[in-house]
């Protein structure tokens, strides 16, 4: 009988725990963009199902005509999924595609290039007015060069005044840039610098913007295959500096759609139509990311920091004061970011562990209003775990707190 009290006494109290958890809804969800998608020779049902299962919620793929194009739309409207759109119409009679496609449920957007020169702007611009006279519903998207290329492929002797015309002559609903910077055994130097440029000059604009993660082998010295750790590093840092949607590169794998020098194997789906480790790797992290779209999506950005011993990134800052909320936040000396952010009612600290390749120990306490949001997006009290905890190798770990009044 005592046996049978205790028992009954453990399962009240963990029920108890349990039902305290609290777990807030998103208002939409964060676009999740897969970059050389279902080719048009592999369109179906099945095919767009499986994209849908691996969370995505777009697609970009580039089809040989728009009768292709027209079918692949199909398949995805039949699964919910949603399509940037690209043909040879699109350019070649843009007012004739727009108005046979934009009724279409599954159409998201027009593709109209990948990395531009500047020069090339003022026939973007052309091209996208041209669409947005007939359709001002749905987005075009130009996709930028990283700050890492040279100034024979930006065309302008900076990287700031790349994306800043890019703003003043493009008509783009939000800013795109790709940067792949989880190398081997190192990050890039310029990649943080990267996206405190883009945040800034988004919020200048009044735009969100998009950013990538690496799905793919890109070179011998990126990761093959592409490991979960460094999904998340790029993942939750694009997330910390207020990116509105992520995009994978690439979902199909590009050799069998594009044929090119780069190394483009080890994809989620293989160039036979195989899945890879990768295709459950990329399923986990855009499960988290739609656990996680109530924190991220329409956050503002309030500061992104740096810690760690030795330099920090080029471009950034170090942190140095910490919310009112916290007490204590110690990296312990590993390099990390920090990003608080506001949503709302609610405020979050975004703490990154900047090692792709090994865990860190965190230590992070604060007042009774302070909350832990755990992967799946519920929220428990902070206090219910020890201050210092070990943050996985490129994981996040991300607090709560009420915004102050103002």
């Amino acid at each position: 009988m005592k046996k049978n009290h205790t028992l009954l006494l453990a399962l009240f109290l963990f029920s108890g725990y349990a039902n305290s958890q609290e777990k807030l809804k998103s208002n939409g969800e964060l676009p999740i963009l897969a970059w050389y998608s279902i080719p048009a020779s592999e369109t179906s049902v099945a095919r767009y199902q499986e994209l849908k299962e691996a969370g995505i919620t777009h697609s970009l793929s580039f089809f040989p005509n728009a009768d292709d194009l027209q079918k692949a739309l199909d398949a995805a409207a039949k699964v919910g999924i949603k399509m940037v759109v690209s043909c040879p119409e699109l350019k070649k009679e843009p007012e004739k595609t727009v108005k046979r496609l934009m009724n279409h449920p599954a159409v998201a957007g027009y593709h109209l290039m990948d990395e531009p020169n500047i020069r090339l702007y003022p026939e973007l611009a052309a091209w996208a007015q041209k669409i947005q006279t007939v359709d001002k519903k749905h987005f075009c998207y130009v996709n930028l060069f990283p700050n890492h290329a040279d100034s024979s492929q930006l065309g302008t002797k900076s990287y700031l005044e790349y994306i800043q015309q890019y703003n003043k002559q493009l008509p783009v609903q939000f800013m795109s840039f790709d940067y792949y910077p989880v190398l081997k055994e190192r990050l890039s130097k310029t990649w943080y610098q990267n996206l405190e440029q883009i945040s800034d000059e988004a919020g200048k604009a009044g735009k969100p913007f998009w950013a990538f993660a690496l799905t793919t082998n890109y070179d011998e010295d990126h990761l093959t295959p592409q490991s979960l750790a460094a999904m998340r590093l790029q993942v939750y840092s694009d997330l910390a500096y207020g990116a509105q949607g992520i995009q994978y590169f690439t979902y199909w794998s590009a050799t069998s759609v594009k044929p090119s020098g780069e190394d483009q194997r080890g994809a989620p789906i293989t160039a036979a139509g195989k899945r890879s480790v990768v295709y459950d790797r990329i399923k986990q992290m855009s499960q988290e990311i739609k656990d996680l779209s109530w924190v991220f999506l329409g956050a503002k950005v309030v500061s992104v920091k740096h810690t760690g011993k030795g330099m920090i990134p080029l471009g950034t800052s170090r942190l140095i004061r910490l919310p009112k909320a916290i007490s204590v936040l110690d990296t312990n000396g590993a390099p990390a970011l920090v990003s608080v952010l506001e949503n709302g009612p609610n405020s979050f600290v975004v703490i990154v562990n900047k090692n792709h390749l090994a865990s860190i120990n965190l230590t992070v306490a604060g007042d009774e209003t302070l909350k832990k949001v755990m992967k799946d997006g519920t929220i428990v009290p902070a206090g219910a775990y020890e201050s210092t905890t070990e943050l996985d190798a490129g994981d996040a770990s991300i607090f709560m707190f009420p915004t102050a009044k103002k």
